[in-house]
């Protein structure tokens, strides 16, 4: 067991911990177990747990295309899950769209402030009029009857049907190798973006770096593949991969990023 745990961060341990009893739940009740939304790096630590060679498999849907958060099902190597299973719907917001411009801050405030955990929301999409958002069946019907506002803003929330087309990311990622000198939060950031080290330090320290969505004010804090880093001011990344070392010991990593709008 210790074994697992040392190739992750001290803080995700529990996380690993209810993962083993999921897959321990699925073995002794030979029936797949469905998560809640989880982000990137919760999913990289899920599929290296499950692994892909044993009588215990794991599936990820997110119904948005290029969906960032998804429900990961756990099950036995019998069962073939369907889109249904995963049990997540996508709801639309109607609301004067003329007048008000809502964000992606706006709405997952207004989701979080009824109660909910941030795991039963999965992608939040939006456009110049529309708002999209991904939530566990489950809750729908709650959602839809104490949902009514956002900011100042009257909204009622409409289930959508299957074949409705759905919005697409707000941004394009963009994918990049580069090479860094190690995996200290300061120095990929000095890597990724035109900043010095003392610039990302600034930036770290003063708050405005969140590594999969909890800020992070420690410059030599070690990034893993999948973190999901957002730079208030620059953009959000993603670590997609660590591609081993250049002659020169140099880190190769692969990245996605979007670039903060002008």
């Amino acid at each position: 067991m210790e074994e697992i745990f040392q190739h992750f961060r001290p803080e995700e341990k529990s996380f690993i911990e209810q993962i083993i009893g999921w897959k321990q739940e699925v073995e002794d009740r030979y029936a797949p177990k469905l998560t809640d939304f989880l982000d990137p790096r919760q999913q990289l630590i899920t599929q290296s747990i499950i692994g892909k060679n044993s009588d215990v498999l794991v599936a990820e849907n997110g119904r948005f295309y290029e969906a960032e958060r998804k429900r990961m099902m756990i099950y036995p190597d019998y069962f073939q899950p369907t889109d249904e299973d995963f049990r997540i719907a996508i709801c639309e917001l109607a609301y004067p769209s003329k007048f008000i411009q809502l964000k992606h801050p706006d709405v997952l405030g207004a989701l979080l402030s009824l109660g909910l955990e941030r795991s039963k929301f999965g992608d939040i999409r939006l456009d110049h009029s529309s708002v999209q958002f991904a939530v566990a069946e489950e809750i729908l019907e709650y959602v839809r009857i104490n949902l009514d506002s956002i900011g100042k803003a009257k909204v009622q929330v409409n289930e959508l049907q299957q074949n409705v087309p759905l919005l697409p990311a707000e941004s394009m990622w963009i994918e990049q190798l580069l090479t860094t000198s190690s995996m200290r939060l300061d120095t990929v950031l000095a890597s990724v973006y035109p900043i010095s080290r003392q610039k990302a330090a600034m930036l770290i320290q003063a708050g405005k770096v969140k590594v999969n969505f909890a800020v992070r004010e420690q410059v030599a804090f070690e990034l893993h593949e999948s973190d999901l880093l957002s730079i208030r001011g620059y953009g959000r990344l993603v670590i997609k991969s660590i591609e081993g070392r250049t002659k020169k010991e140099k880190i190769r990593i692969k990245i996605r990023r979007i670039e903060r709008k002008s």
